[in-house]
């Protein structure tokens, strides 16, 4: 009878990769069959917080989350750099909210582990009573008042205060149609002052 052998990770298991790491990806799979709710306990979220299927938070322990919130499907949060979301806050579907950034290093193509603590790192805020459409892109370091509401297809770049309603794609979409109404209106001019030329 031969001895039992130590389980042997097949070649595409890389040995570096730390326990922390593996943990993370079990605990989302092993999360896929919970409820919203169930979901968001085991993450360790506040009462009354639901997290839905795939969405993900990068380094848990630098999150700051209130109640009520609600973390939509696919959503990722950052809290490399520090991630603070107050009560009562939507996250809408496949939305990211990023507290570090490593364009400079690929830039510079360094972007290896190794480097890796010269990745920018900055904390991003979001206040209490805001609606987060789905997707967005919230960018390292902004910061959210109270009572903001982001229109989806949206990226934040700057910090918003208070009760703002940030819709960028909207304002897009209504100076296009001002200036389709003002060159309307000029070549309207163009050619009443072409008549009055032939006169």
């Amino acid at each position: 009878m031969s001895e039992p052998r130590e389980p042997q990770l097949p070649g595409y298991f890389a040995e570096s990769t730390p326990f922390e790491i593996r943990q993370q990806i079990l605990d989302y799979h092993a999360t896929e069959c919970m409820s919203d709710v169930e979901r968001a306990r085991y993450f360790g979220l506040p009462e009354g917080c639901r997290m839905r299927e795939r969405a993900k938070i990068i380094s848990p322990k630098k999150l700051k989350i209130g109640i009520n919130c609600w973390i939509g499907e696919g959503a990722v949060l950052d809290a490399q750099g520090g991630l603070e979301i107050g009560d009562n806050v939507s996250i809408g579907l496949n939305t990211l909210i990023w507290s570090h950034d490593s364009m400079n290093l690929n830039i510079r193509g360094i972007n290896t582990r190794e480097h890796s603590k010269h990745i920018m790192r900055k904390p991003t805020k979001i206040g209490s009573n805001c609606f987060i459409g789905g997707p967005v892109v919230i960018m390292p370091g902004v910061t959210i008042g109270n009572k903001c509401v982001v229109a989806p297809m949206s990226v934040v770049y700057e910090d918003l205060p208070d009760r703002t309603v940030h819709k960028p794609f909207r304002e897009l979409h209504d100076f296009l149609k001002v200036k389709d109404s003002l060159l309307g209106e000029i070549a309207a001019l163009k050619a009443r002052v072409e008549e009055l030329e032939r006169k």
